[in-house]
């Protein structure tokens, strides 16, 4: 089997997550950006390229406003970003919708993506999902993203929760799923992360459950 030909995508690891009003809650933040920032030295090692996003919306927006603070990279980031082979802004949930990245990566022959960043339940999510029809494969890294405490009309949910239920969707249809040292790993090796599917995680959603811890 042939080598996969990655990019990393690195979504959002904007100043809102950190110190605005989306503030990112599980895995704790701080720890999903260090991991972030492993996997983007580990890409440039590998010659992997990176791909930068941020988001922004319109003036005078309560998040993203690209005149506030917030809306600039989180620093280590940022200072990383300055060696990325593509900086992107977009508007949509998804990496691709408007930014002309599917032409680049088609240029440049890759056929996965590695999705890290903000957030699981929104920009991550969007983004593995419009990544299937385009063809590409999808890698998330479970350790290196993250999510918030959801609560509107629809019920309610805490960020472990979306979180962990959004990694196992994930890897039950459009994602490789696995931490940042099982893809600095393969990376390395040149391998392909294992990936499940549907109609398995559905037989064994059947069979009996874990314990939890």
């Amino acid at each position: 089997m042939a080598a996969p030909r990655r990019a990393l995508v690195v979504i959002d690891v904007q100043q809102e997550y950190f110190e605005g009003l989306l503030q990112i809650q599980h895995p704790p933040r701080e720890e999903s950006r260090a991991r972030v920032v492993e996997a983007m030295t580990a890409a440039a090692d590998a010659d992997v390229p990176v791909v930068v996003v941020r988001h922004a919306a319109p003036a005078g927006s309560p998040v993203f406003d690209p005149a506030t603070p917030t809306f600039e990279l989180h620093p280590d980031v940022a200072a990383l970003a300055e060696g990325a082979t593509l900086e992107i802004t977009k508007s949509f949930a998804s990496v691709f919708a408007g930014t002309g990245l599917e032409e680049w990566l088609r240029e440049r022959d890759v056929d996965t993506v590695t999705l890290v960043g903000y957030m699981t339940n929104n920009c991550v999510l969007g983004s593995a999902a419009a990544a299937e029809p385009l063809g590409l494969t999808v890698e998330v890294l479970s350790d290196a993203t993250g999510a918030i405490d959801i609560v509107n009309a629809a019920g309610s949910a805490p960020a472990r929760q979306v979180h962990d239920t959004l990694m196992a969707l994930l890897a039950s249809s459009w994602a490789a799923v696995a931490t940042t040292q099982e893809w600095v790993d393969a990376v390395r090796a040149g391998a392909a992360l294992p990936a499940d599917n549907l109609v398995e995680s559905a037989a064994r959603g059947r069979g009996p459950r874990p314990a939890q811890a």
